[in-house]
């Protein structure tokens, strides 16, 4: 059974950093990514992150990249998303998501179709 748990959501002031852990366990093959999404009020849910296991590719979103690192405890299999200069258009719930397919170009799009496991949503709002 694969399970997905996030945590490390919290309230941080503009320009500062937080760093979210998503632990996942349950796979059987290393033909999956382990993705981070969020969804801001009023907004569809966004692909922020993704780190391909089989291969160690990471892809990020145009809206983060630079600021957000995200990377893989392959003895605790544990994903951190660490997240730096934040600004207030990155609060939102942040949801780890893990999945599997054997082509592993797919990751790159950052969709959630690919997906089937998903974890709660950690709330991470950007405020002064």
């Amino acid at each position: 059974q694969v399970q997905v748990v996030e945590s490390g959501g919290g309230l941080v002031q503009p320009g500062g950093s937080l760093r979210l852990s998503c632990a996942a366990s349950g796979f059987t093959n290393d033909y999956y990514a382990i993705g981070w999404f969020r969804r801001a009020p009023g907004k569809e849910r966004e692909g922020v992150s993704c780190i391909s296991v089989s291969d160690g590719s990471v892809y990020y979103s145009d809206s983060v990249k630079g600021r957000f690192t995200i990377s893989r405890d392959n003895v605790k299999g544990t994903v951190y998303l660490q997240m730096n200069s934040l600004k207030p258009e990155d609060t939102a719930i942040y949801y780890c998501a893990a999945g599997a397919h054997p082509d592993a170009t797919i990751w790159e799009s950052l969709t959630d179709r690919w997906y089937d496991y998903w974890g709660q949503g950690t709330q991470v709002t950007v405020s002064s």
